[in-house]
């Protein structure tokens, strides 16, 4: 038997679809970003925040710094309970962090919406294939870390439901869009971090 043959075609196999357009389905998911208060992982996510947002104040993109989002937007949420607050992750990014998803279930801030922008590849090492696209399951693994309100997006008809659990859960929610790995938004974002830190920092102040 060839097992190496043989693993390839079981990835295949069990291997989701990617077929929505990011430029799109973002936007059409988060609806009115001015509700949110928005932390997003860096590379793809964070284009596309910053282009939907116009590089907006209730914004903070990370540059460079792979797998803190999530809990960024744990302790966000703590703070200022009184806002909604919007994780905006790729899955390469959260793979790289997977265990924040433990913490935040424990925790379980009402207030707290994920957002993984699952594309199956990491955009920001060449596009190579990541382990969504074969056949990793990021829905599961939060179901399995304890957050008990969870959905997978893949078509069209799925995004009104995911975007009722980001803004209207009373318990910590992951929502799952999976799209094709196209490019984000040409969108150039302002990579000054101290900057960044604040200009989010004065419009939490101006939020109060």
């Amino acid at each position: 038997m060839d097992v190496q043959a043989t693993s390839k075609n079981l990835a295949a196999a069990i291997a989701p679809a990617f077929v929505l357009d990011r430029l799109e389905a973002v936007p059409a998911l988060i609806g009115s970003h001015e509700d949110f208060l928005i932390i997003t992982g860096l590379a793809g996510t964070a284009r596309d925040i910053a282009a939907l947002t116009n590089d907006g104040a209730h914004y903070f993109g990370l540059g460079g710094a792979m797998g803190g989002a999530c809990m960024m937007g744990l302790g966000l949420a703590l703070a200022r309970n009184d806002k909604r607050v919007l994780v905006v992750t790729g899955d390469g990014e959260l793979l790289m962090n997977i265990g924040a998803l433990a913490t935040i279930a424990v925790l379980n801030p009402p207030n707290l919406s994920i957002l993984c922008v699952d594309n199956g590849h990491y955009g920001e090492t060449g596009y190579q294939k990541s382990h969504t696209s074969l056949g990793v399951d990021l829905e599961k693994m939060a179901i399995g870390a304890g957050i008990k309100l969870t959905h997978t997006i893949e078509q069209q008809a799925d995004i009104a439901t995911g975007a009722r659990l980001l803004r209207e859960a009373n318990a910590t929610s992951f929502v799952l869009l999976r799209v094709k790995p196209t490019d984000p938004p040409p969108y150039k974002r302002n990579l000054d971090p101290a900057w960044c830190r604040d200009r989010f920092r004065a419009q939490l102040a101006a939020a109060k």
